[in-house]
């Protein structure tokens, strides 16, 4: 796969990554799975939604796919360590799904396509892998908006779009969704369309979220590319960095993020 992903698999890209779970970024799907289903989770990353998934369909199985190996190792060791047994984990592109057609029940992809260099060839994909009457489920980011928003924030938000701009990225994919989907081969009206969000705001929200952040800001992927390409310096991104602490340290810090969703039957 084309290298467009702003982030990496560093620890503060995986600390954000493993918060998530079924219902806080999968509720939308959770009413059409049946305990029998075999589930495709495309970008699985830490594994947490993957593995959660896996819960959810005792008597199915629940294969999570990533581009790179970096975090399976430790997905299936969280497997193992929370006993869920009917999940496993392999590499794979999006653009060019391991699997023959007709395969999964539901095919799963959650803040994915924003990342990647053919949204269109991936739903294509998921499309031809997902069985006649089965289920492709995508969520993906619209906007976000935080109080307060300091030089700093507004810095560091400046700096993603710049870099994801420079690689080939998508803002706000989650408002095109259905659009990509279309032109993959799904008629309109086999389509869902919604929207989810997620909200930070108490003291422990704050200190995870913005914690990881100010820790991105220091040591990341985005943090080495933002410097070579010129993007930024040490001291800005040290200065982003200190923003995020402040926000963590206000009480009346708060942060919310919009998510276009939509679920495609074959």
């Amino acid at each position: 796969m084309p290298q467009v992903y702003t982030n990496d698999h560093s620890s503060s890209v995986l600390q954000t990554h493993s918060w998530r779970n079924a219902e806080n970024s999968a509720a939308y799907l959770l009413p059409y799975l049946q305990s029998n289903m075999s589930i495709l989770d495309v970008g699985c990353g830490p594994g947490t939604i993957t593995i959660d998934l896996a819960r959810k369909v005792p008597l199915g199985h629940v294969v999570g796919v990533e581009y790179v190996p970096d975090p399976l190792d430790g997905a299936r060791s969280l497997a193992t360590s929370e006993g869920v047994t009917n999940v496993s984990f392999q590499v794979g592109d999006i653009h060019d799904l391991p699997f023959a057609e007709n395969t999964f029940d539901v095919v799963h992809v959650h803040q994915v396509l924003q990342h990647i260099a053919d949204p269109v060839q991936a739903f294509k994909e998921m499309r031809r892998v997902v069985k006649q009457g089965g289920i492709v489920a995508v969520q993906e980011s619209i906007v976000s908006t935080i109080y307060p928003d300091s030089e700093g924030l507004v810095a560091w938000r400046d700096l993603q779009v710049r870099i994801r701009q420079a690689k080939g990225n998508y803002t706000k994919a989650g408002s095109r969704l259905h659009v990509w989907a279309k032109e993959a081969g799904f008629p309109l009206e086999n389509m869902k369309k919604s929207t989810g969000s997620w909200c930070f705001s108490s003291p422990d929200e704050r200190r995870y979220w913005g914690g990881a952040m100010e820790a991105r800001a220091r040591s990341s992927g985005l943090a080495v590319t933002a410097i070579q390409e010129g993007f930024a310096s040490q001291m800005d991104l040290e200065r982003m960095a200190t923003a995020w602490r402040a926000w963590v340290e206000d009480e009346d810090g708060w942060l919310g993020f919009l998510h276009g969703q939509i679920l495609c039957w074959k």
